[in-house]
Parts: structure tokens; sequence; C-alpha cells
């Protein structure tokens, strides 16, 4: 029915009442949401039947078309408050992000808004914190006109195994600041963090890790598994998950072992165990195992710890006819002024060190980044 203002305003003006409508609310904008089975998501690092997320840096990759909107929706085995990811939206740094059960809205950068539609957009999302490296991921949420087209990993693929110097110990921004990590965003290359803080390789209790790397690694839940109430138990790592399989292999291990009082002969043992196991699942790729590079102190001495043990693994490879193992020297890359006074693990900056020191390396051993 028509008001009595338009009626009178007809009148008026000497025109015929007209009938006015509203103007629609404008429709809210579609979105589309990406479950976690979708084969185009690409997964690295290790991942439970829950799709929750073990050991550092443990995450996916997707390519993104058109994409302007993005939610990250996890799960509810998410640990409470939340969980500390890194986030990478296009070519950017990895920023810290604390994602909790639910939805969670991404920022999307202004340089990737205004990018050309047939340039995918890759989304990079790792569990990052170094306390625990726990997320439970169901899906993303992106707009309505984007399309999800495949990623396709590189063919250079670093598997780093070690402790709390390799896992990102200590820093603000976790396993996404950690010297492994490093290397590989410098060759842009995929990379699997397979490192425990305090852990030992002898498969020990060692600073409340109850088994040593010798035995985890081959699991797909972290040392923390123990602690955890919704999944305190281990399963065998499936090692056909790993696509592809690594290119290189480095190892940083021992300081723990020594801590706990295992003799030379006892973590020569050991390691070379350990890597005949290796050798089985990576028959052909390069080794590379690294010396410690110590415990420095406020007077300038550095305390090394198994003085010339790495030698004696390496000559048993050598022996066995394995000559793609290679001993990385890193006497000398940390320095009193690399570390925090407190606990002597490397800063940010000593993490960056050990990086550029060990690019350094490769470079001269022959392989330089893209």
């Amino acid at each position: 029915m028509l008001s009595l203002r338009l009626i009178l305003i007809g009148l008026v003006v000497g025109l015929l009442p007209v009938a006015v409508t509203a103007a629609p609310e404008p429709l809210a904008p579609k979105n589309q949401t990406i479950q976690y089975n979708n084969p185009l998501i690409y997964y690295h690092g290790r991942w439970d039947a829950s799709q929750g997320t073990w050991w550092p840096g443990s995450g996916f990759k997707v390519n993104v078309l058109n994409l302007k909107s993005l939610t990250l929706n996890l799960g509810p085995l998410t640990p409470y408050p939340y969980a500390s990811i890194g986030v990478s939206v296009g070519d950017t740094d990895f920023i810290p992000v604390n994602a909790s059960a639910g939805a969670n809205t991404i920022t999307i950068p202004p340089a990737v808004l205004k990018q050309p539609l047939s340039r995918p957009t890759t989304v990079r999302i790792n569990a990052a914190g170094w306390e625990t490296y726990r997320l439970q991921f169901d899906s993303i949420t992106i707009n309505s006109d984007a399309l999800v087209v495949p990623y396709i990993p590189s063919k250079t693929v670093f598997e780093f195994i070690g402790d709390s110097f390799t896992s990102g110990y200590l820093m603000p921004n976790g396993a996404d600041q950690s010297w492994a990590f490093l290397v590989g965003e410098k060759y842009k290359a995929e990379h699997r963090i397979i490192a425990q803080a305090g852990a030992a390789l002898t498969d020990i209790y060692s600073y409340g890790n109850v088994h040593g790397m010798s035995f985890q690694f081959f699991k797909t839940e972290d040392t923390s598994y123990y602690y955890t109430t919704d999944h305190n138990y281990t399963t065998d790592w499936n090692f056909a998950r790993d696509h592809p399989k690594p290119s290189h292999v480095v190892i940083h291990i021992g300081a723990n072992d020594n801590a706990q009082g295992i003799t030379n002969d006892q973590f020569v043992q050991v390691y070379n165990d350990f890597l005949v196991k290796i050798r089985a699942l990576y028959s052909s790729q390069p080794l590379f195992l690294f010396t410690p590079w110590g415990w420095p102190t406020s007077d300038g001495n550095v305390y090394y710890y198994y003085d010339g043990q790495y030698q004696r693994v390496l000559d048993a490879r050598n022996a066995l006819g394995d000559n793609n193992v290679f001993l990385v020297n890193t006497t000398g890359w940390i320095t009193w002024e690399d570390v925090f006074p407190d606990s002597l693990h490397p800063t940010p900056a000593g993490q960056a060190k050990v990086a550029n020191n060990f690019i350094s390396w490769l470079e001269n051993w022959g392989f330089s980044p893209n």
C-alpha cells in the first residue's frame, strides 16, 4: 500500500502516485570451504590420523588464483588457548599468528590483492611454536571466485634431524626462525625438521623426553606425545608419505647424550646404528653430519663435546663403502655474542649465522641456491 506521504507528494506535483520499493540489502559475499582432504593441498612434516601436526614446522601449502579472503579453520584438538603458527601469503616472509580452535581470519597482503588473476598465490602455514607443534587442521575458507590449483613441490627437499639447536628453541617465531628453516628458505626448498628440544640420540630419558631420536625419528609423533592427553601413544611413521623424498639429510645431535653421561664409544655405536636405519630409508641421498658448535662462555672459550667422535662415525660409514656422507665442521660458528647467556642456545642472529655458514659450506661443496 502506498504511504500517505507519497500520495501527497504526487498530488502536489500533479503526477499520479508511483509505487516505490526499498533497495535490496547487498548480499554478503559467498565463500567456499576447502576441506583438509582436498588433494590439491600439499602437506609437509608429520600428521596423524586426526589431521593433527607433530614436529617443528609441519604444515601445508596451497596455491590459489584470485585470493581475496582467507580463514583458517582449526579443530578442537588444537591446543588451548592457541597454537603458534607461521603464515606466509604470497612471497611474504613468515609472520607469527596465534591461532585458536575454530575460525581464524588471515590477513591478505595488499600486493596479493592487486596481482593478476592468472598468477597463483601460495599460502603456507606451519606449526611453529617451539614448546608444542600441535594443531588440528579442519579446512580453509576462501572467496567464492577463487580457484585452488596444484602446488608443485620443489625437487630440493631438506630433512633436518636434531635437538633444540635445530628445532627453533627459544625463537620468537619458533621453528620458522631456526637455522634449518632459513637454509630451506634460501634454497627455495621443501624442508622437514624432525627435532626435539632436550632429546638425546640415544634412546634414553632426557630433559622431559621419554625417548631418544634413535627411536622417535621413526614415529609419527614427537616426544611430547607422552604429555598429550588426547594422543598419548606412538604410531609408526609411513615414510611413503614423505613426497618427494629428501634430497639432502642433515643431522646435528649429541649435546644431550653428552649431558646424560653417554660415553664416547656408546655414542658412536648409537650413531652408527642410526645411520644404518637412515640408509635403509634414503639409500643414495647425501648425509651431512654436523660436529658440535659447542657451548661458548663469556671468557671467549667454547666447550666442545665428543671431540673427534663424529669423525669416527664418518670413518665407519666410509669403511662400509658409503662415501656419500660428509662431516660439516662447525667449529667457531657460534661464539658468546651469538647465544642467550642463560641457556647458551643461539639467538635469532645466531641462528641466521649458522644458516649462512652452512649455506657457504654447501656452496663450497658444490650446491648453490637457485
